[in-house]
C-alpha cells in the first residue's frame, strides 16, 4: 500500500485532475493525500461559491463534490455544472444517506454518489470508473443495433424507448458496448466496472448482467447480451 506521506513520482502533465470541493480541513486533507498517492493532481476548494468558480474557469478532468457546503450548497454547484459544463463528471460526496438524497443527486447530474464515512479504495474505484467512462467521450452516443447511449446525458434508448438505468449499470452498458462483438472475462468487467481485481468469491458481474437483460430485455427481442459459457459475456448481434 503506498504511503500516503510519499507520494509516488508521476507526471503532472498526463496525471489526470481533480478539484475537490470539501469544507471538512480533516478530510480535505486526507482526500488530497491519498489520491495524489495513486498518481491524481488535487485541488481544493473549503466551499461552495470557490468551487463553482474554480470549476467553471479551470480545467479538470472531475470533480468530487460535498453536498453540505458553506455559502452555496453542493446541489447548487451541482446544477450550475451540469448548464455549463455537462460532460465534467462529477462525484457526489455527502453525509445523507437516505435514498432519496441519493436519487436527488444522481437526477441532477452528479455520475457516482458516496455516503459518509467511506473508504479511500472506494472512493478511488469509483474515480477510475468513471475517468474511464468520460475518456470514451470523444464520442458522446454509443450504438449497437437498437441500443443507443448518450455519454454526456446519460440517457440510454432501445427501440427508442428510454431505459432507466442505475449508475453501475449504465457504466456496465458502457464497458459492454465500447466491446461490442469482444468476450470479456468476468474478471475484466469486475476490474473495469468496479475497479477491483479478480476476486472468484464475488457473483456481482453475473447479478448485473441479469439486471441490464431484464431492462434492456423486451417481450419480442430480449436483450443482445450473450454468455460465452466459461468465459464471461459478449454484446452483440447472434447467441
Amino acid at each position: 500500500m503506498p504511503d500516503l506521506a510519499e507520494p509516488a513520482a508521476h507526471d503532472p502533465a498526463l496525471a489526470p485532475s481533480i478539484l475537490l470541493v470539501e469544507d471538512e480541513p480533516g478530510i480535505v486533507d486526507f482526500l488530497k493525500r491519498g489520491l495524489q498517492a495513486e498518481g491524481f493532481v488535487v485541488e481544493a476548494a473549503l466551499d461552495g461559491a470557490e468551487g463553482e468558480r474554480r470549476a467553471l474557469r479551470e480545467s479538470f478532468d472531475m470533480v468530487v463534490l460535498d453536498l453540505m457546503l458553506p455559502g452555496i450548497g453542493g446541489m447548487e454547484v451541482l446544477a450550475k455544472l451540469r448548464d455549463v459544463k455537462p460532460e465534467l463528471p462529477v462525484i457526489v460526496l455527502t453525509a445523507r444517506g437516505e435514498i432519496e438524497d441519493r436519487v436527488a443527486g444522481l437526477d441532477a447530474g452528479a455520475v457516482d454518489y458516496l455516503v459518509k464515512p467511506f473508504s479511500l479504495a472506494e472512493l478511488l474505484a469509483r474515480v477510475r470508473a468513471q475517468l474511464r467512462v468520460a475518456a470514451q467521450t470523444s464520442t458522446t452516443t454509443l450504438q449497437s443495433a437498437d441500443i443507443e447511449v448518450n455519454l454526456l446525458t446519460r440517457k440510454v434508448r432501445r427501440a427508442g424507448n428510454s431505459v432507466a438505468l442505475s449508475t453501475t449499470e449504465f457504466e456496465l452498458l458502457v464497458y459492454l458496448m465500447s466491446h461490442r462483438g469482444q468476450v470479456l472475462s468476468r474478471e475484466q468487467i469486475l476490474s473495469a466496472v468496479w475497479g477491483y481485481q479478480h476476486d472468484p468469491a464475488t457473483n456481482v458481474v453475473d447479478v448485473y448482467v441479469g439486471y441490464l437483460r431484464r431492462k434492456l430485455g423486451r417481450p419480442d427481442s430480449p436483450a443482445p447480451i450473450f454468455t460465452v459459457r466459461r468465459v464471461g459475456y459478449r454484446l452483440g448481434d447472434g447467441s
